[in-house]
């Protein structure tokens, strides 16, 4: 614990990061020109970039709730945690966690990474998504993010047992990311089973 502690990681530490890193959130969506007040905050991530350490949050973060999913997602075990008390952030409610344990990439920061939101939709790949986001959000800049300096990506990621396809579209900027996609992780998690 005191490892999560001296790197500022501790759950309670994290938890009250949770405004300044909402601010971030919001301020994205602005450049985004989206407006995610309708839709639902799916769940929160966080990154970290040491196996112990993603191993010591995951025992940490129990303590806030119950394991939903340990899932091996692009070689590596991805967790959702949902929460016993959903987190209240901004006009969001939040019922999951979600710690992947690290791969081989180098995270700058560690800690709060991304938020995601349910945008409703029959959507079974990437082009069926951009569609529903492109009449969702018609005031998004595709062509100017770049220029922003936000990196998108498109991306179908998936456990192996997952029978529901979620498309993802993620937006990056400044070490937060928003990410959209159809379904819910509850939904996706339920359709292992």
């Amino acid at each position: 614990m005191q490892k999560l502690t001296d790197a500022g990681l501790h759950p309670e530490q994290m938890l009250a990061q949770l405004p300044a890193f909402l601010q971030r959130i919001e301020a994205l969506a602005t450049e985004l020109n989206v407006s995610l007040s309708s839709y639902q905050a799916d769940h929160i991530a966080l990154r970290v970039n040491d196996r112990e350490m993603a191993e010591a949050l995951h025992k940490a973060w129990l303590d806030y709730g119950v394991e939903w999913s340990n899932n091996e997602i692009n070689g590596r075990p991805i967790i959702v945690i949902g929460f016993e008390q959903p987190l209240r952030l901004g006009s969001w409610t939040i019922e999951a966690l979600e710690l992947p344990y690290p791969g081989s990439k180098a995270y700058p920061q560690q800690g709060w990474e991304h938020i995601e939101f349910v945008i409703p939709a029959q959507a079974n790949n990437t082009e069926d998504l951009k569609a529903v986001l492109d009449e969702a959000f018609p005031q998004l800049p595709w062509d100017n993010l770049a220029d922003k300096g936000i990196k998108v990506k498109a991306s179908s990621p998936s456990g192996e047992k997952e029978r529901l396809p979620n498309p993802t579209y993620a937006f990056k900027k400044a070490g937060v990311c928003i990410k959209l996609h159809p379904c819910s992780l509850k939904d996706v998690i339920e359709s292992e089973e």
